[in-house]
């Protein structure tokens, strides 16, 4: 098999390797690696000992280059190159079978980038009904825009934008079955009086902080800091008191009491 145009493109005494290498298309390093590899060998030299290559040469380094274009690994292409046809067929199969493998690796990736594109700019991946039904009646499908322009330049936000963009509604109501579960036993337990700074209290305490882990690596210091705001913020306070009376202020000195006894003073504490 020769390249369309090969035997115009060499003149009767060869190509010089610079030649060969621009009528390939390829460098001159190029054909000095196939050269010594003994994949593509000029078969000719000048009376000065300069390699040339002949219009069969050109004809095997369009080949070799054809097959490297393809992803064929340099090693096996001597042997595609010198093979009986049946043979050379079912290699070339295989190596099919490796790209269209590797199309399917990359259209995956592909996926995985739009959705954490689209996971960047508005937060879950649900719709609006998915939420309602998923996150209960009360949940407002914009609070996600909201959150974005508020922290969308944070570290935070992009660590859940990643677990967001990796997640499926089962995913989601099973973490909304975990915070459900969470939110009744710390009820339970301001109703029960249990003390912050207990065993019990502090366990309760970790949970929280391991369900806001869900979203963003959440630091005992940074689980202090959000405490501040189930008072100070109106939304937090409504929400957790809503749950039960008194559970806002009850759930930000149970944090704070677990901190302290973390050696992380609640007072000071900084958003890292």
């Amino acid at each position: 098999m020769t390249h369309p145009g090969t035997a115009d493109a060499v003149p009767p005494d060869g190509l010089t390797v610079g030649g060969a290498a621009s009528v390939v298309g390829v460098t001159v390093r190029t054909l000095h690696h196939w050269d010594e590899v003994g994949l593509a060998r000029p078969s000719q030299r000048t009376s000065g000992g300069h390699r040339l290559y002949d219009a069969a040469d050109v004809a095997r380094l369009h080949r070799v280059r054809l097959y490297r274009e393809l992803g064929v690994p340099l090693a096996d292409i001597g042997a595609l190159l010198s093979a009986p046809t049946d043979d050379a067929e079912d290699s070339l199969r295989r190596q099919l079978d490796q790209v269209r493998e590797h199309i399917r690796r990359l259209e995956r990736s592909a996926d995985a980038l739009d959705r954490l594109i689209e996971a960047r700019r508005s937060g879950i991946l649900l719709s609006p009904e998915e939420q309602v039904e998923i996150f209960g009646e009360r949940w407002d499908p914009s609070q996600q825009l909201q959150a974005r322009d508020r922290w969308g330049d944070s570290e935070q936000w992009a660590q859940y934008a990643e677990r967001a963009a990796d997640r499926s509604p089962e995913d989601w109501r099973r973490i909304m079955a975990d915070v459900e579960a969470l939110h009744g036993d710390l009820a339970t337990a301001v109703r029960e009086g249990v003390r912050p700074g207990s065993e019990r209290a502090n366990a309760l305490a970790e949970r929280h902080r391991a369900s806001m882990s869900t979203y963003f690596d959440c630091t005992r210091s940074m689980h202090a800091c959000l405490a501040r705001s189930f008072v100070d913020d109106p939304g937090f306070l409504t929400f957790y008191d809503d749950i039960e009376v008194g559970l806002a202020g009850w759930l930000r000195d149970i944090v704070d009491a677990n901190a302290l006894a973390h050696g992380v003073d609640p007072a000071t504490a900084t958003w890292t």
